[in-house]
């Protein structure tokens, strides 16, 4: 029997994962391909890992092999009230990851949710449920992909979440985005989730070789201190390629500078997290 990282052994009722939400208000900056590549690697080095896809693109569900003709349980039905979390997961060709695709459909569940009472805790609830049910191996980890936008798909997520995995591209305007994301965190912290917290930035799409990148490393790691992790995620041709195939990057190419990198991404989160509950 797989013993539970977090404590409790596997097959025990209640174990809670530790729920992660993967944000950024701004788009284009890796966060989908974090979302995959940190899942995949945290179930490489032994955790049992759920994606909740709350992007209406889907990306991350297409990036781990789910055809959206295989999607017939989603994210939508979760948070429409029409499936249990449990019902929507579908299993990926990585061994101990599992995702919860997204649909076009949730294009329209903040019409449809707004007036409801419960509508920021959907996710939430669901999560729970899932934590209260009686299973031979419970999830350790649950990673939340959001869109790039603000919205209520974006505050279920972070209500429903104990800590936020920041993407933040190399690039000039990251620090702006950066400082409208903590506002909102700020906001979700003030009137829905007071538990949470920043778990940590990872700086993405980083090239050595441009001298912006390395200012942005400068300014971003002077500005958030010891919440950056120490891993950057290098701009990687191979990282780029990996989701045309239906496949996380280290299944693609597990040599390559950016499989490398989301597996020290990886222990450096699995570390935070031991020093969290030694605290």
């Amino acid at each position: 029997m797989m013993t539970d990282r977090n404590g409790p052994e596997a097959g025990a009722r209640g174990v809670k994962p530790r729920v992660l939400v993967l944000a950024n208000q701004k788009g284009g900056v890796g966060k989908t391909t974090t979302a995959i590549n940190l899942g995949t690697a945290l179930a490489a080095i032994g955790e049992r890992v759920l994606i909740i896809d709350l992007d209406p693109q889907g990306n991350a569900s297409t990036g781990l092999g789910i055809d959206r003709k295989n999607r017939q349980t989603s994210t939508y039905h979760v948070l429409a009230g029409e499936a249990s979390l449990e019902e929507s997961i579908t299993e990926t060709v990585v061994p101990g990851l599992s995702v919860a695709p997204s649909t076009l459909d949730l294009l329209g569940i903040e019409l449809e949710i707004a007036n409801e009472r419960n509508r920021a805790h959907r996710l939430r609830s669901a999560i729970q449920e899932l934590s209260g049910a009686e299973v031979s191996e419970p999830f350790t980890y649950i990673l939340i992909d959001c869109p790039p936008s603000l919205n209520l798909l974006t505050i279920n997520a972070l209500t429903a979440a104990d800590a936020v995995l920041v993407p933040l591209q190399c690039e000039f305007f990251a620090l702006e985005g950066l400082s409208q994301l903590l506002k909102t965190v700020e906001q979700v912290r003030s009137a829905l989730n007071p538990e949470l917290t920043i778990h940590g930035v990872v700086l993405t799409m980083f090239d050595p070789r441009n001298n912006l990148s390395g200012q942005v490393v400068a300014d971003v790691r002077q500005f958030m201190g010891t919440k950056v992790y120490e891993t950057m995620i290098p701009r990687n041709v191979r990282v780029s390629e990996a989701p045309s195939h239906g496949k996380p990057v280290l299944l693609y190419d597990l040599k390559c500078a950016g499989s490398q990198a989301y597996l020290r991404l990886a222990s450096e989160v699995i570390q935070r997290e031991r020093a969290l509950r030694a605290a």
